[in-house]
């Protein structure tokens, strides 16, 4: 029979959490293990000095809960710290320009990390192998190099500058110990297939599975962490550290055609997925046809809707008010429904650029005891800094805070950045029946949204929902992947729409998911992606 489905957008990391299953650990052991492999094979997406969230479900345990570990702004930012640096704000919304550039790259990006702090907790909590056990596949990695993958490659080679954002390789180049990792001697960018040790990460990672998350935050780690913050200009100190807490919730809920839908919390971006599926329930999704130019309309507007509620409303709820119930109700769906059905076309506000990561990471798992894991991790976009002793890269998420004063967005000390993460489980008769989340910046809850529409509206399975062609609206413009047909995308055009194809066949998020179909388990990876999903 098989024990458990997992599935990642890295192989290594697939590999980690499948040996643990083998060995008898549950799911939550597999995610863990593989999201410490991801910090090492993966080290522009994620890595224990990273952010995220996650969702937990034990049903023999009574376990349901969302972990929220998003990164947090250090003690010593203000609200307008960056108000005068303003250039302008990415064409797809995913951060600000600012003079400088000292958002996005450098030590003053660096937020608050917490993943290393969720993953012991929910080790510790729900799993039932050893900590060091755990760890142990990324030590390995780490020691014995990790290969260069096309993704990755890609991911470093990637014009971010179209885009409003500093190019990956750029900030590469700025910091000594992160040139040595990713450069040759002789200034080259290490290519495909190239091996790279990293005896930091390494002896890091020993020290971790010797001594737990504590040495990270309030131990020798957390004391090297803040002298080299300390020596550049960064605003983590020690006690930023000593005060990292995770945020423990029941999951938010919503309902879908009877299925019942399980995500997570502002400031995440469930409420935002629950507010689209909202507006298309009011329609007769199916009979639209899968990506047909009124589908595409119709998934279009309500994606809209979506993302002019999250720019008005959502912020870390420890600092904002946030009207969730209402927006999250199905009657407040209907008065937009009502308007798409008028034909209007809502309109997305983007701060224009003066002239002139977006990536993430995931892993969903399901066991054989019903168990589940969906837990979406990164570096918000990365910072460019390698920690000159300690091997790991630092997130670069204070970026994704809105630099103008006055926002839900905007920053504070200790507040939380608002994220695209919408890690969610799709129930059917009580039990999970889809287990989806997704890397890709703000892609994330529309990829998640269509892959969950092609199961419940047309019936794919899942490898066929994940690797089906998808669109992406971040702004008014409709961006589509390059296996919608032209003759399709004429029509969208003529009914008004800006349509921006991309040179990509794949795209859009790279979701990741496992599915249980009346105890049958199957898994898919993004194709556009060096994942896979395995069973054992």
């Amino acid at each position: 029979m098989t024990h458990g489905m997992i599935s990642a957008p890295q192989p290594e990391a697939v590999e980690a959490g499948a040996l643990m299953m083998k060995r008898g650990g549950n799911a939550i052991d597999a995610a863990i293990a593989c999201a410490l492999v991801q910090g090492v094979v993966d080290p522009l997406m994620c890595s224990i000095a990273g952010v995220g969230t996650m969702q937990v479900y034990m049903p023999k345990d009574n376990v349901h809960e969302c972990i929220n570990f998003l990164g947090k702004a250090p003690g010593a930012a203000r609200e307008d710290m960056w108000a005068d640096l303003i250039e302008g704000e990415t064409r797809d919304g995913f951060g600000f320009r600012l003079r400088g550039r000292v958002n996005e790259m450098g030590y003053q990006s660096i937020a608050v990390p917490g993943s290393l702090k969720a993953y012991w907790e929910a080790a510790t909590a729900y799993g039932s192998m050893d900590w060091a056990d755990l760890v142990q596949p990324a030590i390995d990695h780490a020691e014995f190099g990790r290969l260069v993958r096309p993704t990755a490659y890609a991911y470093i080679t990637m014009q971010e500058a179209a885009l409003g954002r500093v190019n990956n390789i750029d900030k590469l180049r700025a910091f000594e110990a992160t040139r040595k990792l990713f450069f040759t001697a002789d200034g080259e960018l290490r290519g495909l297939g190239e091996r790279i040790p990293n005896p930091n990460y390494a002896e890091t990672l020993r020290q971790i599975a010797q001594d737990g998350a504590e040495v990270f935050y309030s131990g020798s780690i957390a004391a090297e962490i803040a002298d080299e913050m300390d020596r550049h200009d960064g605003l983590i100190t020690q006690d930023d550290l000593k005060n990292v807490a995770t945020t423990h919730t029941p999951p938010l809920w919503g309902e879908y055609r009877g299925y019942k839908v399980a995500t997570n919390h502002p400031p995440g971006a469930g409420m935002v997925l629950l507010e689209m599926l909202n507006i298309l329930e009011n329609f007769d999704i199916a009979s639209l046809g899968h990506n047909s130019p009124d589908y595409i309309r119709v998934l279009a507007e309500a994606i809209k809707y979506g993302i002019i509620d999250k720019a008005a409303h959502m912020g870390d709820p420890a600092f904002v008010d946030i009207p969730v119930g209402r927006l999250i109700s199905k009657e407040h769906a209907k008065q937009f429904a009502a308007k798409l059905e008028a034909g209007k076309k809502a309109h997305v506000e983007r701060m224009p650029l003066a002239p002139e990561s977006k990536d993430t990471t995931q892993v969903s798992t399901i066991d054989e005891y019903g168990n589940a894991v969906t837990m979406t991790h990164t570096l918000g976009m990365p910072s460019g800094v390698v920690s000159e002793n300690l091997g790991f890269m630092y997130n670069g998420s204070m970026g994704i805070f809105d630099p103008r004063p006055g926002r839900a967005a905007s920053i504070a000390p200790g507040k939380g950045y608002t994220s695209s993460m919408t890690p969610t489980i799709v129930f059917r008769d009580g039990a999970p029946y889809i287990v989806v989340g997704a890397p890709g910046a703000t892609h994330i809850t529309l990829g998640v949204m269509q892959v969950i529409l092609n199961i419940l509206e047309f019936g794919m399975p899942i490898s066929d929902a994940i690797a089906a062609p998808r669109f992406s609206v971040t702004s008014n413009a409709v961006d589509v992947s390059n296996r919608i047909p032209r003759y399709v995308t004429d029509e969208v055009e003529a009914m008004g729409y800006e349509v921006r194809r991309s040179p990509n066949s794949y795209g859009f998020a790279g979701v990741h998911g496992v599915m249980n179909d009346n105890g049958k388990l199957t898994g898919a990876a993004d194709p556009g992606r060096d994942g896979m999903a395995l069973g054992v």
